[in-house]
């Protein structure tokens, strides 16, 4: 796998034997079926990120770039991964008006376009409700497949918090992934995140990820915010 040397880092656990599907089978088929060109769109958390990354990990040869960090670089970072066969580039909103980084996604999706590149995007809203400033783009924007990433159910980001755990070498009670629900914001990331941090501070102490210990260790976090 090609990687960009960027300090980008492909997530561990970003595959999608750990995507809990909930109600983005349609989605998962298109990516895993050959589909060269996706726009994947939705909100913070709904797993757009993963899915990217997940693609690039199933493939021989891909490469990632989240585009939020486009502020710190240069459009021709771009340059010669045309050839590559899955690129994924994430938060492509961000760079929407930017007159050059347009030109720069224009000439690689007209690169691509005789290659079996496969092109995959992800923004927080579908190609045509962004006001690009170059038209040729947006006119190469309407050639994707869009899929609308759907969030979890509850059932579903109890069953991503299970799918987590595992990975970390936890057992999760349904009690306690109920309570982290109730106790904590229900986006997805910011789920995972706050179970990363409760089993590192369940190693600290040497404690199980019981309800009591994980009310603890909320009010403790609480108190020492700023």
């Amino acid at each position: 796998m090609r990687q960009l040397a960027l300090g980008v880092k492909l997530r561990d656990g970003a595959t999608f034997a750990s995507f809990v599907t909930g109600g983005n089978a349609e989605i998962l088929s298109a990516l895993r079926g050959g589909g060269k060109l996706v726009w994947l769109w939705g909100a913070r958390g709904a797993g757009k990120t993963h899915l990217l990354q997940a693609m690039c990990a199933d493939a021989k040869s891909a490469a990632y770039l989240p585009l939020g960090d486009a502020g710190r670089l240069p459009s021709e970072v771009l340059g010669g991964f045309e050839n590559t066969g899955v690129l994924c580039l994430d938060d492509v909103d961000a760079v929407c008006g930017d007159r050059q980084w347009e030109r720069t996604l224009f000439a690689l999706f007209n690169a691509c376009a005789d290659l079996p590149t496969r092109l995959v995007f992800a923004a927080r809203a579908a190609p045509r409700r962004f006001a690009w400033a170059l038209e040729d783009w947006r006119s190469r924007t309407a050639a994707c497949a869009v899929f609308h990433v759907r969030e979890l159910d509850e059932a579903g980001r109890i069953e991503a918090l299970r799918l987590r755990a595992l990975r970390r070498g936890l057992q999760l009670p349904a009690e306690t992934a109920e309570y982290l629900l109730r106790r904590t914001p229900r986006d997805l990331a910011s789920l995972l995140s706050v179970l990363d941090e409760l089993d590192d501070a369940s190693l600290a102490a040497q404690r199980r990820l019981t309800v009591p210990f994980i009310r603890e260790a909320l009010e403790k976090s609480a108190k020492t915010r700023p």
